[in-house]
């Protein structure tokens, strides 16, 4: 017989955990209803009559109304269930935050203690282009560079390329300089190479007021324009940083220093019943910590954004939450676009029907926590605890964002896989076995074992194990691969 869950005791559609056929007679909880049509894995299927304009309950909350009557039994998908989201709306501040649901324990982790005070948990040599002319040219270095020196003392040698620098305007170059700053000042970096052509936009002597102040040896500027061969002239500077930074060491450090980033990409119907609520989980151990998570994608918030809201730390903060929300909305608008296109064909044939679907979901990434503030694009963090961090879903932009604003690791969970990595470490958590074991190169840890009994508490403790491990070098499956990009926010114009 074929296994359905009923998430929370006031849903009206429990969700397929095994394909299931036409006429089969199937049991969720007390109930025992005979399936109308065939459910794929994921799926939902309606546990009483449905009248048209009926709201559909998962996660205990609307994620859409019917198209027309459903009956009992009956898939209740795309086909016949439609978003109930809108433009902006008002809100009320109406404050209900939960209590911790950890204990302080001596953890720690095995990290680089920066000369600012920062803790980074890789020791890697980077190249960062201020224009994306120059980025031949950068990758002609590291080239060069592992080919002489074979640097296998420290974490990587990478080149950041983006086609961003030059032909920008308001917003869209400011995000570019505030974005390329904070990944020059990132801790997982020992040394920073930054290389300029000399007639871009983003002049090096702009974005150095963005940088702030900086540890001028592991810092280093090159201006291609200026030097007869850049390449032999960045080289010589590769060398020398890579000289300081291959004596850095690794040192005991607390939990409470671990900046991380929750995202998800794929999901499929089990995100929100595994692998999402697992990172939950651990986002108020880590918080309990007294360290720091980031919780982004912004449209994938709406349609579960009072569930946030209610736990905002204090008035500025929900003021800042309703901003952050209505103003990505605005984003939509000015470009005469629906805001609820989502989710993707991905998420759909995976069994999510609506972005409130997704979004009852995602959400619970973080967890029961106090939010305790609201970051703009690339803004730096300045609070320990669980933060919001405005960008868009897209996977890259959106893990380059928590990776800009400070976080070390991202906690990437996925029901569909994907192959990708940010520039910090992007952990893929899977929300069911099937694809952590069809795509052993992709996924880290697996979720999916909370759908075959394993206990919550168990799989987190070993999750933390895992953290930890990572945190203190243990390489992903992306950082195998050598997949490691950026990706930079862009809303207007390209002169």
């Amino acid at each position: 017989m074929s296994k359905f869950l009923l998430i929370h005791p006031d849903d009206n559609v429990a969700v397929c955990l095994e394909a299931a056929k036409a006429g089969q007679q199937v049991e969720v909880g007390p109930l025992s209803l005979q399936l109308l049509n065939d459910v794929p894995v994921g799926h939902k299927v309606a546990l009483r009559d449905l009248k048209a304009g009926e709201n559909i309950i998962k996660y205990g909350a609307a994620i859409g109304h019917a198209l027309s009557d459903i009956a009992t039994g009956s898939h209740v998908h795309t086909h016949n269930l439609k978003t109930n989201l809108h433009d902006n709306l008002s809100y009320t501040f109406e404050q209900k935050l939960h209590a911790p649901r950890f204990e302080k324990r001596d953890l720690t982790f095995q990290g680089y203690r920066r000369s600012n005070g920062k803790t980074g948990i890789r020791n890697e040599l980077w190249i960062v282009p201020t224009v994306g002319c120059v980025n031949g040219q950068a990758q002609q270095i590291v080239d060069r560079f592992k080919l002489e020196m074979q640097p296998d003392d420290i974490d990587a040698v990478e080149v950041f390329k983006h086609s961003y620098g030059c032909s920008q305007l308001g917003d869209d170059h400011v995000n570019t300089q505030k974005a390329l700053a904070d990944l020059i000042n990132h801790p997982n970096a020992g040394g920073v190479l930054v290389i300029g052509l000399g007639c871009e936009n983003n002049q090096i002597a702009h974005l150095k007021k963005f940088i702030g102040s900086y540890d001028e040896q592991r810092i280093r500027y090159l201006v291609a324009q200026d030097v007869e061969d850049e390449v032999e002239a960045g080289l010589a500077m590769l060398k020398e940083i890579y000289a300081l930074m291959r004596n850095d060491r690794r040192e005991a450090l607390p939990l409470s220093e671990l900046k991380v980033g929750l995202k998800c990409g794929g999901s499929d119907g089990f995100s929100g019943i595994t692998a999402n609520p697992l990172v939950g989980v651990f986002s108020d151990f880590l918080v309990a910590q007294g360290g720091t998570t980031i919780l982004t994608e912004v449209p994938e918030m709406f349609g579960a954004e009072t569930r946030l809201m209610e736990r905002a730390q204090n008035q500025e903060v929900f003021e800042k939450t309703v901003h952050l929300i209505n103003d990505f909305k605005d984003y939509y608008n000015r470009h005469q676009l629906p805001i609820y296109e989502n989710p993707s064909p991905g998420n759909k044939d995976g069994g999510i029907s609506t972005l409130e679907d997704k979004s009852l979901g995602c959400t619970q990434k973080g967890g029961t926590a106090t939010v305790v503030d609201v970051l703009q694009y690339a803004e730096p963090l300045k609070k320990n605890g669980l933060n919001l961090l405005s960008a868009p879903g897209n996977d890259l932009v959106a893990a380059s964002a928590l990776g800009f604003s400070g976080c070390q690791l991202v906690l990437f969970t996925t029901g569909r896989g994907t192959p990708f990595g940010s520039f910090v470490p992007t952990m893929k958590i899977s929300t069911n076995s099937q694809l952590f074991n069809k795509k052993r190169n992709w996924i880290d840890f697996n979720a999916g074992e909370l759908l075959e009994g394993k206990d919550m508490d168990a799989l987190l403790e070993e999750f933390i194990a895992f953290v930890c491990a990572v945190a203190s070098g243990e390489k992903l499956q992306h950082e195998k691969s050598g997949f490691k990009e950026i990706a930079i926010f862009k809303t207007g114009v390209t002169l």
